[in-house]
């Protein structure tokens, strides 16, 4: 795809910017969290992470970090010239891939915030969401894509709101007086909105370009850090590290 093209260019001009790519010093590392690595233990239980349902990958280029979520974990080690020759075929590829775009963006300072929050953080994260759109943007009609309850919870108090998710489980239930809809309702409800706040692991299962067009997109989350640095998209990630 294009976009994932695009991407690959851009990280090689960071490495050939910083003279980096085959030396031995960036070999890039990665590997599956833990649930309690990656978010600890927080005040619901019913985070994708915690289910079983998701995973986090953890690159790590030199002493910097950077994650990614997947559904297909895994563990991986090379170059990262062969990082970014990587066919980006599936998701556990793109995960690595991802996760090491943040990693090495994070390690020339490039972008910040590329470690997933924990512990009471993701409900603080949650609580202070409502006030960051209302501020930007009154009270909009808001599509969430990607299913992340604490902050369904706490946006469907303050504003008109349609949930989509992939999981099978959770479409044609309804979550904090919210139904979820599956993929097939993906256009009308990004339609119907005003503003779409969008799960960043949508860069990994390759459906980010749905969302940008001519409404206002949030993404949160620390999938996307590096992405949303190189192209100036709006990220609602607060409290990670």
């Amino acid at each position: 795809m294009k976009y994932y093209e695009d991407l690959k260019k851009r990280l090689q001009e960071v490495a050939s910017k910083e003279n980096i790519g085959q030396e031995s010093i960036t070999v890039v590392s990665a590997y599956t969290l833990k649930a309690e690595e990656a978010i600890g233990n927080p005040e619901r239980k019913d985070y994708p992470l915690l289910k079983g349902k998701e995973f986090m990958i953890e690159a790590t280029f030199i002493e910097s970090r950077g994650q990614a979520y997947t559904d297909m974990p895994g563990n991986y080690q090379g170059s990262l010239d062969e990082v970014i020759t990587l066919p980006l075929s599936n998701h556990f590829h793109t995960a690595i891939f991802i996760a090491t775009l943040n990693a090495v963006m994070r390690h020339f300072n490039l972008v910040p915030k590329t470690v997933h929050c924990k512990d009471k953080e993701p409900g603080i994260c949650a609580s202070e969401l409502p006030e960051y759109i209302s501020k930007r943007y009154g009270k909009p009609k808001i599509s969430l894509v990607g299913y992340q309850p604490a902050m369904a919870a706490a946006l469907t108090k303050c504003f008109p709101l349609r949930i989509l998710d992939l999981d099978l489980q959770n479409i044609g239930q309804e979550k904090s007086g919210t139904l979820i809809e599956g993929p097939e309702k993906t256009e009308e409800v990004l339609a119907w909105s005003d503003l779409i706040l969008a799960t960043g692991s949508a860069l990994v299962n390759t459906s980010l370009e749905k969302f940008l067009g001519n409404k206002p997109v949030i993404f949160y989350g620390v999938t996307i850090a590096g992405v949303t640095a190189l192209y100036g998209y709006q990220r609602y990630c607060p409290y990670s590290h």
